[in-house]
């Protein structure tokens, strides 16, 4: 299987994560503290007055799973409050044999919120203390990007414009999309209220939000190529026949199903890039090519780059 990163990025670990785990029946008073948990997450906003992305939301999860499958391999019975310091120090200690330092890193950061959440609404103390050992973020390397190669090959696995069914129409203008240098969660978020009448014509559209400046009503415009725009006005099109049709959502779901979630856009990259004989991508991995190629002048120099305010550093 051909390896979808371009030559200067071999050798980059890539971790996608194909599976979240979501709760089911709960069994444990641990499942519907996460439950929980889960549930005031989509239903509070976060600190810059804007609800949490649905990624943020898994992460967080996933963090608190991760937990929870810990302490029942260890048999600890009872509910997260039992977890005190020295649990979560032995509980870091095994991730990081397995998971290295920034995982372990991405862990501790993401599971602070579960016990935030527990001291505000239980009155449990917080875990967090001066004794917690902490596991600092990894220098970061140059980001993983898409060889030409592979991205030509997985638009051609989409029909390269060809497609007029729903999925492959949808999966074609995502993949254009995301070619422009948009973050998923910018993607995801887009509403049929916010386009324009004609895309053709006025080829750009406005998504939120801006990283680092997510205020509530805030967002930035992107000016779509010809064939992003094309491939979209396709899709748009296609999309009138669906079940959910006059949802506000751009991106909706196969088989009459509704929004097109986060899950959703990271199987369907993968099983495209399966289909062109290619392993693993992540979403993100698209804005990094798009960021190493306006750096290094591929893209007129005189371009803005999408949600920076200056050439940052590739992968941001």
């Amino acid at each position: 299987m051909k390896s979808p990163l371009a030559a200067h990025s071999h050798g980059t670990t890539v971790i996608a994560r194909t599976q979240i785990d979501t709760p089911g029946t709960l069994k444990s008073p641990r499942d519907a503290s996460i439950a929980d948990f889960s549930d005031y997450l989509r239903t509070t906003n976060n600190r810059n007055g804007r609800p949490y992305e649905e990624a943020t939301v898994e992460n967080y999860v996933f963090a608190a799973r991760a937990l929870d499958r810990w302490m029942s391999a260890e048999g600890i019975d009872g509910d997260f409050t039992v977890a005190d310091t020295a649990m979560l120090n032995r509980f870091l200690r095994d991730y990081f044999r397995q998971h290295g330092q920034g995982g372990t890193h991405s862990q501790q950061r993401n599971m602070r919120h579960l016990f935030s959440y527990l001291a505000r609404e239980t009155g449990h103390p917080h875990p967090y203390t001066d004794a917690l050992h902490r596991y600092s973020e990894q220098k970061q390397r140059r980001p993983a990007t898409l060889s030409a190669d592979f991205i030509k090959d997985l638009l051609e696995a989409t029909g390269n414009g060809r497609a007029r069914d729903f999925e492959g129409a949808r999966d074609h203008a995502m993949i254009r999309i995301l070619t422009e240098g948009i973050r998923r969660g910018e993607l995801l978020g887009m509403t049929m209220s916010a386009l324009p009448d004609d895309l053709i014509r006025n080829p750009v559209i406005r998504v939120v939000p801006l990283k680092d400046a997510r205020a509530s009503g805030q967002g930035r415009l992107v000016l779509l190529t010809p064939s992003s725009a094309r491939a979209f006005a396709v899709y748009l099109r296609v999309r009138r026949s669906h079940r959910f049709a006059d949802s506000d959502w751009v991106w909706l779901g196969t088989r009459n199903r509704g929004q097109f979630s986060t899950t959703g856009i990271r199987k369907m990259l993968i099983r495209r890039a399966a289909e062109a004989g290619y392993g693993q991508v992540t979403p993100h991995q698209f804005r990094h090519t798009f960021s190493h190629d306006w750096q290094i002048g591929r893209i007129a120099s005189d371009a803005t780059f999408p949600g920076r305010r200056d050439r940052e550093a590739v992968g941001a």
